[in-house]
């Protein structure tokens, strides 16, 4: 048994870049462009975290400026998960024509959005109808901006630099909420219980709020216009050549990847251990100033606790993304330890909350601290999350994967803004009932009374 040299046929690659539409052995290189690529999505995620939490920090102010009620301010952010609807024809399109053709169209439909929003119409029920209808444009666009770093990061970068690539496309939506977090409460003046009292007061602070609050709307409408533009002109689908012989890689058809996906026992487990907890802190942080004020805590303060959390979850998220590109193999013991901290912060907050029953201290730092470390525990698990799916159900594009993932949490995060909306709609009927029920048991002691001195 001699070891005889190799023809020509056996040198030839197993695997060939299948967009070069060349026969050529797979030559991994990296760009440099791959970091403009990076920024424009991550950039693009971020403002649509922006758009789609808008409301929920200033939702006082929304109240008295536009007429908002509780329960529409929690539509506001539900028409964010309603957008993830059609997710399976931006994860066809995206499998099909590649990133630049989804992202654009996302894009689009955010600049449509965006629009739609800063149409300064007085006639306030129809505004708040173009609002409604601009927010779920908004929505449109997250199947793309939530689900693609994956994808993006397997396209453009090298497998050392993959999954720091990942967290940092994938986190700059929730960056985008934080921001909201930030900008909104500066910018926009809380009511004044105060000067409502007053009528002429309270129309000259209706009108401050809604200049304030238009300002920010033209603001980013101009951001997305841009980003669209540069997107159309600056964005290609892929690279010439692959970072890796994984990108260049033969991967499972649309109609093959759903099916794998579906009936993959451990990644329907994996998926449900990243919906539940990032599914609801999201929409639980769309609606924090609702969540808080029982709580006591104002609308400014609300808006840092969102902002801290979210930023912390950012940071912490690339570090240990970061440490996972240099150590292999420790996914899974990364979250287990993550999810441990988001339960034990967890239900510290919730103990803190129940201070009446449970008779622990409720100080504002305690509850600041609980809830912060809940959303960086919970929003720094993210790209670990994606990483884990992604090399569960390999050679099931990331796309697809990430798409089926990011859908399941915003089920249940419909889910809880479902119930919210329910929650205040029946709230307010029942204070309703009640100041009704007093304004007559007032008005009937009134004519007791006038009877009595009448009979006198």
């Amino acid at each position: 048994m001699g070891a005889g040299s190799s023809t020509e046929a056996e040198r030839e690659p197993l695997l060939v870049p299948s967009y070069t539409g060349t026969n050529s052995p797979v030559n991994s290189r990296v760009y440099r462009r791959r970091w403009l690529v990076l920024t424009l999505f991550s950039l693009l995620g971020l403002m649509q975290g922006m758009i789609w939490n808008f409301w929920g920090p200033i939702q006082n102010s929304a109240v008295l400026a536009y007429g908002f009620s509780n329960s529409e301010i929690a539509v506001l952010v539900l028409w964010g998960p309603v957008g993830f609807v059609p997710w399976l024809l931006f994860m066809w399109l995206m499998d099909k024509k590649g990133l630049r053709v989804s992202l654009l169209l996302s894009a689009f439909l955010m600049l449509l959005g965006a629009g739609l929003r800063s149409v300064p119409l007085p006639d306030l029920h129809l505004r708040r109808w173009l609002i409604h209808g601009g927010q779920l444009l908004n929505g449109l666009a997250g199947p793309t901006t939530m689900s693609a770093g994956p994808y993006l990061s397997t396209t453009w970068f090298a497998p050392d630099q993959r999954a720091t690539a990942t967290a940092v496309a994938s986190l700059f939506c929730y960056l985008g909420g934080a921001a909201s977090f930030l900008v909104g409460p500066l910018v926009v003046p809380a009511p004044n219980v105060s000067q409502t009292v007053n009528g002429v007061a309270a129309a000259v602070s209706d009108n401050s709020i809604q200049d304030r609050i238009q300002l920010i709307l033209y603001a980013e409408l101009a951001a997305v216009g841009v980003l669209f533009t540069a997107i159309f002109f600056f964005f290609p689908s892929w690279p010439p050549i692959p970072p890796s012989v994984a990108a260049a890689s033969q991967r499972l058809s649309y109609r093959s990847s759903i099916c794998r996906l579906l009936s993959n026992l451990r990644f329907l487990m994996v998926a449900l251990a990243y919906a539940v907890p990032t599914g609801v802190i999201a929409g639980w942080t769309g609606v924090l100033d609702m969540v808080l004020t029982p709580a006591k805590v104002s609308q400014v303060d609300a808006g840092w606790i969102g902002f801290w959390s979210t930023i912390g979850g950012c940071v912490f998220g690339v570090a240990m993304a970061r440490f996972a590109d240099s150590i292999r193999g420790m996914l899974k013991l990364i979250l287990v330890l993550m999810l441990a901290g988001a339960s034990l912060s967890s239900t510290w907050f919730t103990l803190t909350c129940l201070s009446s029953v449970t008779h622990l201290p409720s100080t504002s730092a305690i509850l600041y601290t609980s809830c912060i470390l809940t959303g960086i525990f919970i929003n720094s698990s993210v790209p670990i999350f994606f990483e884990l799916l992604i090399e569960t159900v390999y050679p099931v594009p990331e796309g697809i994967t990430c798409g089926v993932v990011t859908f399941l949490g915003n089920l249940f995060t419909g889910l809880l803004l479902f119930f919210l909306t329910f929650y205040c709609t029946a709230q307010s009927k029942r204070g309703g009932m009640q100041s009704s029920t007093e304004a007559l048991w007032r008005k009937s002691a009134c004519g007791e009374r006038r009877e009595n001195e009448g009979g006198r």
